[in-house]
Parts: structure tokens; sequence; C-alpha cells
């Protein structure tokens, strides 16, 4: 158990998903078996991205527990990312640590799920299988065609060719409640148009927020407050800690 702030504790999980031994921190508020947010990093990413730090945070400040893991092949968990890297593949790792933390006697039933890019498809389609009460996504892709390569921004086209990310989760989602979308107009990766299919298909209470101009990496520190803002709002809510 690790010390991160007066009144919340950090522990350090390790669990497998299909063969792979994963690693992730689990942040705790003092409540008593809390509800969990799960987070979902985006492709090239890991745990120790800026967003999921933030969230783990904010989500304890108000109450909740967050559990940030790295998918199989990303930050410290087993893979070779070329080889292991697929859609299904993470759906399992998300699988997995739900499962995880449910088993745990320190934790609530109540389970929320967070998904930046790559992330935010993983969890649109695995929210049905786990139960989520609630979902935020972060310029999530609902198919894999009309995704771009990275550009000056971020990784190169190099990066990602090759790799079997082939998907579409048009039809996965329909059903889906208690969804809030957070996509920047200007995203050059994922276009805005899937933020407005996924608002469209799922069903409510559902919530798009449009960031004016905003890119893939959410760079503007104003869209970056709204989102944390309104994120931690939205799992509160959905999660019995405040009023809808």
């Amino acid at each position: 158990m690790i010390k991160i702030k007066p009144n919340v504790c950090c522990r350090r999980i390790d669990f497998s998903s299909e063969g792979y031994h994963l690693k992730g921190m689990l942040h705790l508020p003092t409540a008593e078996r809390p509800p969990v947010v799960i987070g979902s990093h985006g492709l090239l990413s890991s745990s120790e991205s800026a967003k999921q730090r933030e969230l783990a945070a904010r989500c304890t400040a108000a109450g909740m527990g967050y559990f940030r893991f790295d998918h199989r092949g990303c930050g410290l968990s087993q893979g070779y990312f070329p080889e292991v890297t697929t859609l299904e593949g993470r759906v399992q790792d998300l699988m997995a640590a739900v499962k995880t933390i449910h088993l745990r006697t320190d934790t609530g039933r109540g389970c929320a799920l967070f998904g930046s890019s790559m992330g935010g498809a993983v969890c649109l389609a695995a929210a049905k299988a786990v139960g989520a009460d609630a979902l935020v996504t972060v310029a999530a892709p609902i198919r894999s065609r009309s995704v771009r390569p990275f550009d000056g921004n971020g990784p190169g086209e190099s990066d990602v060719s090759g790799l079997r990310l082939h998907f579409d989760l048009s039809e996965t989602i329909a059903g889906l409640r208690h969804v809030l979308v957070f996509h920047g107009d200007a995203d050059r990766v994922v276009p805005f148009s899937h933020a407005l299919e996924i608002i469209e298909k799922v069903d409510s209470p559902k919530q798009l927020v449009r960031q004016k101009n905003g890119d893939h990496l959410m760079s503007a520190e104003s869209h970056q407050k709204t989102f944390i803002r309104e994120a931690v709002k939205w799992f509160a809510s959905r999660l019995g800690l405040m009023d809808p």
C-alpha cells in the first residue's frame, strides 16, 4: 500500500488476461467499498497518461475508486506490442480488470468505464459484457475504417501499420446507456463524425461534449479542465454519489 495523499491510498495490482501478466494501480478513497472507475488507455499510451492519472486523483477525491492498468504489450504489462495488440485482446484485458476489481473485498459492485481513443472503442465493446453503470469516452472510434494515421503531433503511421485493428462497433453499441462522449471537432485522427454516430446509436441518458477546434490529443487546457470536471460529475451521478 502506497500513500499518495491524505485519506487516499494506492495499491499495485497484478492480474492475468489470456495468459498475459498485466499490471495496474488501484486508487481508493477512505470510503468503505466504493464504486470504481476502470480506465482503458489509448493505443500507443499507458496507464501513466495524464488523463488516467488526473481522473484517478479527481475520482478518489469525489469518493470513487479508480483502477488504471497497462494493456498487454504496453507499459509494465507482458507482451510484445506489435504481436498482441488487437481490439479483441484489449477487450479481454478490460474484462479481466473488471473481474479483478469485483473480486476484491475493499471495493463495491458499482463499476464505470473510461476510455481514450482506442481505449474508448475497447470500453464501448466491453460495456455490456461487464455490466458497466456508466461510460465516458474521449475521441473514440466506432470503426477502424476512416481512422487516420497520427500526424506530426504524435507517432507516425509506421508505429501502427500491420496491427490487426479491424473493427466495427456500430451494432455492438446499440442499447448502451449512461454514455458521455467527448470529441474535438478538428480531430484529424478520429473524425468527429464517429462521435455523432456513437451518440445517435446509444440510448438515453447520453451526452455529447463537442470540443470546438479540439484535436485528438485534447491539447487545449480549457478542454482538459472541462473534460475532468464533467467526467467526474457523470461518474459520480451514475454511481449514486450525487443526484444526476
